[in-house]
């Protein structure tokens, strides 16, 4: 969705030189967008493999074998690593892994080693999320769920933070939420509330959420895929962490919101003169219709089903339930077929489902884009025999670790990276190739890898001002940067003690 921008203020005169002549204007500096920074870690990586000694393990049944890791002699030339540096993305898309050579390049026989699957799962995604929201019915559910909890403000901050917080754990919900705050703002207002509380909701409830991820498909499904496992994989210690952090965020929000109706005072967004005229919309909503209704059924039972399509039931010793095994593949169709549906049944029309669609997709073609410039890092590692050499230098520095130090070592690790990449899916591409193999040397399952990378990508995010999200939220509830971090401050650090705390036991129980 597009945001206008807000009218421009006027700007104080330019100081002049001697010369009578205005200064030119100064230039901010903003930090570079996610395909900038990929760009320039592809060059950067691409340089270093000319460095770092090529290397190799032995492998067994996928997994690196420990102490075989041996030099290897390579046979490329600098033409053809220079032609490596060229196809990246087109490798990060569709390339395929010579399996005598163990080169990477498009077309060829072997196994694929492209992000194709992915890619067109993440456009899948983007068009049944997008149609969804053309027909009003999320819009329309949480206003009908406001509506009908008005009077029971402490319940609904809960309940409302929650629902947010299960976008964020199943589709990573991220830039829909702006579409809320227009709602949440005159609603929170009018029950006695500031405008903190009503970004908080929105903003803490879904950044949790996407923090504990269980089966989203941009943190959880790229991140299972890159790691060679399955995105069931590990799902009982992220849903345990999901309802935890959820509770934790809930208590949060809900202890600030009593102290500012308690002493208005305390208020870190105190209010205005137009504050104090808006009123309280948010609760007068439309009654729901019969197609919105409908429409939000569907919406549930499509992600139901993509979790009950890809946890494997038999691990779980619930041998009653069928294990489907569902990949990207099935799901990216799921995804289309579910989109349709709802289009039609929303009461777009034949034309303007397909218009949501395709407009879907387009929106959400940044972060497949993204995927695939970060696979193209890896197969540029690959092609060097460099990726193992890594490997072997950081599971020499985790080595004499124990499984729950190594598991809080993966968290802090991906911290900067989060910071960098603030794409979660660009970040699970880029990190997940390398780290997750450390698994495998420390003992731990390669599914806790993956959670202490979502983990630390998700907290990052709650805060970054690289995220379009966090700013774009502030902007529209126009809260100053610093006063949300001040009121993130506490929140910030018992996340980060809860998910160190859940790490370790997961590894400890492993």
């Amino acid at each position: 969705m597009t945001l206008q921008s807000a009218p421009a203020s006027p700007q104080p005169a330019r100081a002049r030189t001697d010369s009578g002549a205005p200064d030119a204007p100064r230039r901010r500096l903003r930090f570079p967008s996610a395909f900038t920074v990929l760009i320039a870690v592809t060059v950067a990586v691409w340089a270093l493999t000319f460095v770092i000694p090529a290397g190799r393990y032995d492998t067994k049944d996928g997994s690196p074998v420990p102490g075989t890791y041996h030099s290897v002699e390579l046979t490329t030339g600098f033409w053809e690593r220079l032609k490596d540096l060229f196809l990246a993305p087109v490798n990060g898309l569709y390339g395929v892994t010579d399996t005598g050579t163990g080169l990477t390049a498009p077309g060829g026989t072997g196994d694929f080693a492209g992000a194709a699957g992915v890619f067109l799962f993440i456009l899948a995604v983007g068009a049944f999320i997008t149609v969804t929201m053309r027909t009003g019915a999320l819009t329309a559910g949480v206003a009908r769920l406001a509506q009908r909890l008005h009077h029971r403000r402490t319940l609904l901050l809960v309940v409302l933070l929650t629902v947010f917080s299960l976008g964020g754990t199943t589709y990573g919900m991220a830039e829909e939420t702006l579409g809320f705050y227009g709602l949440m703002i005159p609603l929170m207002l009018g029950l006695g509330y500031d405008r903190m509380v009503a970004a908080t909701v929105v903003m803490v409830g879904a950044g949790v959420g996407t923090l504990a991820s269980t089966v989203n498909p941009f943190a959880t499904g790229v991140a299972s895929d890159s790691a060679g496992i399955g995105t069931g994989d590990g799902i009982v210690l992220r849903l345990v962490m999901w309802a935890c952090l959820t509770a934790l965020a809930a208590a949060y929000v809900v202890r600030y919101a009593r102290r500012v109706t308690e002493d208005p005072s305390r208020s870190l967004t105190p209010l205005t003169e137009d504050d104090l005229r808006i009123k309280a919309e948010g609760s007068e909503a439309a009654k729901l219709t019969s197609r919105q209704r409908t429409v939000l059924y569907l919406f549930a039972a499509t992600f139901l089903f993509m979790i009950f399509a890809v946890v494997p039931w038999s691990d779980l010793h619930l041998t009653f339930l069928p294990t489907l095994g569902w990949y990207f593949p099935e799901l990216a169709a799921l995804f289309i077929v579910a989109a349709v549906a709802v289009g039609l049944v929303g009461g777009l029309g034949e034309k303007g489902t397909v218009n949501a669609v395709t407009a879907g997709a387009g929106d959400f073609i940044g972060a497949a884009v993204i995927v695939m410039l970060a696979r193209g890092v890896t197969v540029i590692m690959n092609n060097a025999s460099v990726t193992d050499t890594v490997l072997d230098g950081l599971q020499s520095a985790v080595a004499d670790t124990s499984s729950g130090v190594f598991a809080v070592l993966m968290f802090v690790v991906n911290l900067p990276l989060a910071f960098f990449v603030p794409s979660s899916s660009g970040h699970a591409a880029l990190a997940m190739p390398i780290l997750a193999p450390l698994a495998d040397f420390a003992g731990v399952s390669r599914a806790l890898v993956v959670t202490a990378y979502q983990s630390a990508s998700g907290w990052v995010n709650l805060v970054t001002p690289t995220s379009a999200v966090v700013m774009g939220g502030l902007a529209l509830a126009k809260i100053r940067y610093d006063r949300y971090l001040r009121f993130m401050a506490p929140l910030m650090g018992a996340l980060l003690v809860a998910v160190a705390g859940f790490l370790a036991l997961g590894a400890a129980v492993r």
